[in-house]
């Protein structure tokens, strides 16, 4: 028989692993993005950081957001996920703090696999990062997500992208998925084409996701983003039990 013991009593569910910081946006989360929980193959459960628009974290950074995720943490924590995430790579800017504040692990930036993937590359190759917005990302980006000084990497913006910009940072309320997947594979093609020493990409941004499919295709280079770092801290969270035969 399976005992199994109550771990709160402050709350009456269980079985989500992942808890998920999302920003205070407005604009359609396609399957593949972080914001859409068809994305991945198990629970997750959302918190959204009212007031912390992309105006706010990306452009202006503003240090008095850290209040209301570190809040957003601690209450992801008590409703009982096992590991916090963020939904964008630039709430990188409070990774530290957040990850004091909570008992759990926090994974707030798909920059935190740039440490990894520069390790498995050879002398002379880098980590292609393709961002929401190059322009915004700082030292400060870099250095909380582990990411060391000097380190080989080749930074491209979405910015100037007119449907990604106009759907995403300006937030206009429609998306066209089709010509966003061309966008990035274009510039992921014009990163490599301009730095063939690009030996992987990573794609910062938490609505790119839906593209690393075909921009692994256009460039042949592997592709990590918010979902290969989500799945890799489920995998240990929930690790598998294998069944088999010798």
């Amino acid at each position: 028989m399976t005992v199994y013991r109550i771990k709160s009593k402050s709350r009456s569910w269980d079985g989500e692993p992942i808890g998920i910081l999302i920003l205070d946006a407005a604009y359609p989360c396609v399957p593949g993005n972080v914001g859409n929980a068809t994305t991945f193959p198990f629970p997750v459960r959302y918190k959204e950081i009212r007031g912390s628009s992309i105006e706010r974290l990306l452009n202006e950074r503003d240090p008095e957001l850290l209040k209301p995720f570190v809040e957003g943490a601690k209450e992801l924590e008590a409703e009982g996920v096992r590991a916090i995430t963020g939904a964008c790579g630039f709430m990188a800017l409070f990774q530290p703090q957040v990850a004091a504040a909570v008992d759990v692990p926090v994974f707030l930036s798909s920059l935190m696999q740039v440490p990894f993937i520069l390790r498995t590359l050879r002398p002379g190759r880098s980590v292609g990062i393709i961002s929401a917005n190059a322009s915004c990302l700082t030292p400060d980006h870099f250095r909380n997500t582990g990411i060391p000084d000097g380190a080989p990497l080749v930074l491209y913006g979405m910015e100037d992208q007119e449907e990604f910009r106009t759907s995403v940072l300006e937030e206009k309320g429609t998306l066209d998925s089709d010509q966003v997947e061309r966008e990035v594979v274009g510039v992921a093609s014009r990163m490599v084409e301009e730095h063939p020493e690009v030996g992987a990409i990573l794609l910062e941004c938490s609505d790119l996701p839906p593209y690393a499919a075909a921009v692994h295709e256009a460039t042949g280079r592997p592709v990590f983003d918010f979902t290969t770092l989500i799945r890799h801290v489920h995998s240990a969270l929930v690790p598998t039990r294998y069944a088999g035969h010798m």
